[in-house]
């Protein structure tokens, strides 16, 4: 995979995982990653698959009943119109661009004119505020931004030297930019120079769930050339129609709704909806010939308390990935689809690391094992060296591995800490079976001790989750003056259940009896979770509400 033009190489890679798309060992074993001095993968991949390619590469349905279809060819000249139209107001090589906008047309646009002027693209979802929005000003050091008409009014409150283009403003939000101008601009683009496979691509703030968001930074390799990786783990094909559920703005948006899926010259699908409303998502699954479907957990829980019947053709392909699926989900899926929901683990600084891909025995509650491309190595919590049975998630840096974040942008020290001894680590616990196969075991700083066992919180979560009247749940540590710390749960309850003691007794009642005695839940409290932007639960928030107490909470040992 070393001769031959950038594309040639890329295609090679590709391919090769194609070919050994249900051959995890032939793929683990054999498969290389390309390496480039230069590389643009609007330009040297996206823009080649393109020409002349009338097939669709974006469907985008809206709750209100439009369509739209967008092919390889058309998404190629509406970017070249969106990158001749920002060079023309000032963008250029390594400016940097905060995008903040929804599912729509133009976000695929901007990523690939992006790429194809060598400017770093900053993701943003929609749902920031003006806070969050002057600290990625600042920390991103912007120069541009692109935004929905209707955020623009945020911005009134952000500080800074950087131009605006709004989205759908026709044309009258006063001193902003109309990105319409850019249909009228040629449809024909011609790089300014070549682009450094090491040129910073993407700039991602983590969603922050334990401390202030980190900046992520990704090259022109690390993501579109890592996400290889996933798309071998979703298992997509040619032609393939994919359906990823995630906001603008995160990095799995990136992972399976541009770079994954356009690897494998599938078709990205999109449903717009305000309020998630399964029975829809199915009936346009099925209009769409859906082929293959990634959801993370919290949609996978509530699809499964609908009619997952009335989908009559279900996905070939389904994953989860953004928190560890529990195990009740899959069997419901399997049962009602026919399919096995297959899980992954990554992160914001990374493709997918370990997966359950297709054609691997799976076995039940574990990730899988490392993908192709990846030494994945479980560090011990007391030496540091590879090599526990259980440990900390790693990557072997010695391989240099593709699909690996650069660094924190502007924090060296926390990149010296997350690279120390030749391994990025991850900050999330696995063990690993003498088959290789990895099960989560949570974040390092969530697992706890009780009575000097330790306790992971997932377990105890997809314990509760078996329990009817659990919707959603989060297991912290509780003060207790003689276990050090007991298992409290935060329950949210699924429809049709009441809060309150006899609730609390059942649940209880199920901890008993499928959990051993020191994991057993010994404090519950109902209520919502409190999550970041990205929908991950800040269990920080309830540790600090926990140490504080609280008189809405059931004790075990008063419903006996």
């Amino acid at each position: 995979m070393t001769s031959g033009s950038a594309t040639e190489r890329f295609r090679a890679a590709r391919d090769f995982l194609l070919q050994h798309r249900e051959d995890y060992a032939g793929a683990y074993d054999g498969f290389e990653w390309p390496r480039f001095e230069h590389f643009n993968w609007a330009l040297d991949w996206f823009d080649v698959i393109a020409e002349h390619n009338d097939a669709p590469a974006l469907q985008i349905v809206e709750e209100d009943g439009p369509r739209s279809r967008f092919s390889f060819a058309e998404m190629s000249a509406r970017s070249n119109r969106a990158a001749n139209w920002l060079r023309a107001q000032g963008v250029g090589a390594g400016d940097r661009i905060l995008v903040m906008l929804g599912n729509q047309v133009e976000l695929w646009e901007a990523a690939l004119a992006a790429m194809k002027l060598r400017a770093v693209m900053i993701p943003a979802t929609p749902l920031l505020g003006p806070a969050d929005l002057r600290d990625r000003i600042e920390r991103g050091r912007v120069r541009h931004v692109i935004v929905r008409a209707e955020d623009a009014a945020k911005f009134a409150e952000v500080p800074g030297e950087y131009t605006r283009t709004v989205v759908g403003g026709g044309g009258g939000t006063e001193g902003w930019l109309p990105y319409e101008e850019a249909y009228a601009c040629p449809d024909s683009f011609e790089p300014d120079g070549p682009t450094r496979a090491d040129d910073p691509l993407m700039l991602y703030f983590t969603s922050g769930t334990t401390a202030k968001p980190k900046l992520v930074e990704h090259t022109h390799v690390s993501y579109p050339v890592g996400h290889l990786a996933t798309m071998y783990w979703i298992g997509l094909k040619p032609d393939d129609v994919h359906l990823n559920i995630s906001s603008p703005g995160w990095a799995k948006h990136a992972w399976s709704n541009l770079f994954a899926p356009w690897n494998a010259e599938a078709c990205v699908f999109i449903h717009n909806y305000t309020r998630f409303d399964a029975g829809r998502l199915m009936a346009e699954m099925d209009r769409a010939s859906v082929t293959s479907f990634c959801a993370p957990p919290t949609v996978w829980r509530m699809l499964i308390q609908a009619d997952l019947s009335s989908l009559t053709t279900p996905p070939r392909e389904v994953v989860a990935a953004g928190e560890p699926l529990n195990p009740e989900v899959i069997e419901t899926v399997r049962r009602e689809w026919g399919v096995t929901v297959r899980d992954g683990f990554g992160q914001t600084e990374t493709a997918v690391q370990v997966s359950n891909s297709p054609g691997q025995l799976l076995k039940a509650g574990s990730m899988g094992r490392p993908s192709p491309g990846y030494i994945v190595e479980l560090l011990d919590p007391v030496t540091g060296k590879p090599g526990a049975q259980e440990g900390e998630i790693s990557l072997d840096l010695s391989t240099a591995p593709v699909g690996l974040m650069t660094g924190y942008h502007g924090d060296p020290e926390r990149t010296a800490e997350a690279m120390a001894g030749g391994y990025y680590r991850t900050g999330d616990v696995g063990a690993r079976d003498s088959d290789g196969y990895i099960t989560y075991v949570g974040r390092s700083d969530d697992v706890f001790k009780a009575s000097d066992y330790k306790i992971s919180p997932f377990e105890l979560e997809s314990a509760l989750l078996e329990h009817e009247a659990v919707a959603e749940a989060a297991v912290v540590p509780a003060p207790d003056p003689v276990r050090l710390a007991v298992p409290k749960a935060y329950v949210v309850l699924a429809e049709g259940w009441e809060p309150g003691p006899a609730t609390a007794k059942l649940i209880f009642e199920h901890s008993r009896a499928v959990l051993a005695p020191y994991k057993r839940i010994r404090r519950l409290e109902f209520g919502e979770l409190p999550k970041t932007v990205s929908g991950k639960i800040r269990r920080i928030e309830l540790r600090e509400a926990t140490a504080e107490g609280s008189a809405a909470e059931y004790d075990e040992g008063d419903m006996r």
